[in-house]
């Protein structure tokens, strides 16, 4: 009986694992951490948004890196095929906005257990609290794996090791020196789905959600992002889901060429607002801008936009000029931030870059390099915006890999 050996006890390995023993083959799966799917615990804010009830061709054009690569695996493990996988293993499943698919349960752990589960019932062997070292290589070919208890031998690897995103859940890069060891190229990595600092100073409305805003970027004039939805002001900046699509299509900019752009009211047109804007200035002319200005936005914003406008807090209504009440119609419509950094790895979602797609086939996720050596998920050069779709990369990836040892 061939003998395949999965390093990562994540979404990625977990899946790999499951796929491999269920089509007759001996499977070890070894996990460094003290249990399975430390990372999956935390997603969703601990709900875990597992998929999105999705087309392929949807989940295709949700990735950010990595698409072409991963048309074939799309449509042999579609987010169909996840939800499926999941609700006969015994987890129920809803779908909310946006086609975000979570357990009924609300309970991230529930998506482990299952996996888990479905693991064991194949057959798996699991061995928590065993690091691999490396690989073990013999004519071009993987023929075991060293560990920090010896060395194991096997017939093929799968790596599933992650990526550097979230630290403390034990993605230290580590699938991406096993890579390099055996001669593959590793795409730099950056941070990706994470929040944005700003050299201006916000921290007035730290802790603000702003729904239904319109988010803007530019890099050297040109548009390369516009999109509706929530945003919610930071110490540092901005972050929530708005901030971290973006921050997936800026990850490898030079953001001295980046500029943003926020408006409060996309409802209204430039118009509209300033027609509100003297209404307002009208009906309480006699109190002072930060109270008049409550009617538009939460008090700590109120400060953010009218040190933006260059309106004096204590102003009252009836002084403010008209070239005051236009900086301050800008202000609203399309308040100026200059990005100065992304949030570091410990507080990204995911890690953008990885093992180079052009060196694994993608119809089984096997090295071109290495016989008998698979990866899958995040140590792959993939990945997606927010709702699911890194999720089912990993678990498309972990099947096709599976599958094909």
């Amino acid at each position: 009986m061939k003998k395949i050996i999965v390093v990562g006890g994540g979404a990625a390995g977990l899946m790999a694992a499951y796929a491999a023993a269920s089509t007759g083959k001996q499977v070890i799966l070894l996990e460094k951490n003290e249990k399975l799917g430390k990372k999956i615990y935390i997603t969703g804010k601990g709900r875990c948004n597992l998929t999105n009830d999705c087309s392929p061709d949807d989940f295709l054009n949700n990735l950010v890196r990595g698409a072409k690569f991963m048309t074939r695996t799309a449509y042999v493990f579609p987010p169909s095929k996840t939800m499926e996988f999941f609700e006969s293993n015994g987890l129920p499943l809803k779908v909310e906005r946006g086609n975000r698919v979570f357990p009924v349960s609300d309970h991230a752990s529930d998506v482990t257990k299952t996996l888990e589960r479905a693991c064991r019932n194949a057959g798996v062997q699991i061995c928590l609290g065993t690091c691999v070292t490396g690989l073990k290589v013999n004519d071009g070919a993987v023929c075991g794996v060293l560990t920090d208890d010896g060395e194991r031998p096997c017939d093929a690897v799968i790596i599933a090791t992650g990526g550097l995103s979230y630290p403390s859940t034990g993605s230290t890069g580590d699938g991406y020196r096993f890579a390099l060891a055996a001669g593959h190229t590793v795409v730099p990595t950056v941070p990706s789905l994470v929040g944005i600092e700003l050299a201006e100073n916000v921290s007035a409305a730290q802790g603000i959600s702003v729904k239904n805003a319109v988010l803007s970027a530019k890099c050297k004039g040109k548009h390369i992002f516009s999109q509706m939805g929530e945003l919610l002001f930071t110490h540092y900046g901005i972050s929530g889901p708005l901030v971290l699509s973006l921050s997936a299509l800026i990850n490898r900019l030079d953001l001295s060429d980046v500029r943003l752009a926020l408006d409060f009211k996309p409802a209204l047109d430039e118009k509209a607002m300033e027609d509100r804007l003297l209404r307002d200035f009208s009906a309480r002319k006699n109190e002072q801008m930060k109270n008049v200005m409550r009617g538009l936005l939460p008090a700590g914003l109120t400060q953010v936009v009218l040190r933006a406008a260059k309106v004096s807090a204590e102003k009252q209504a009836n002084a403010v000029t008209r070239e005051e009440r236009r900086r301050l119609l800008f202000a609203l419509k399309g308040l100026s931030l200059t990005p100065t950094a992304l949030r570091g790895y410990a507080e990204a979602v995911i890690t953008s870059g990885g093992v180079d797609t052009k060196e694994i086939n993608p119809a089984t996720m096997e090295s071109r390099r290495v016989k008998g050596l698979y990866f899958c998920g995040e140590v792959l050069d993939c990945d997606a915006f927010t709702g699911g779709f890194n999720l089912q990369i990993a678990f498309s990836t972990g099947y096709m890999a599976g599958i094909n040892t």
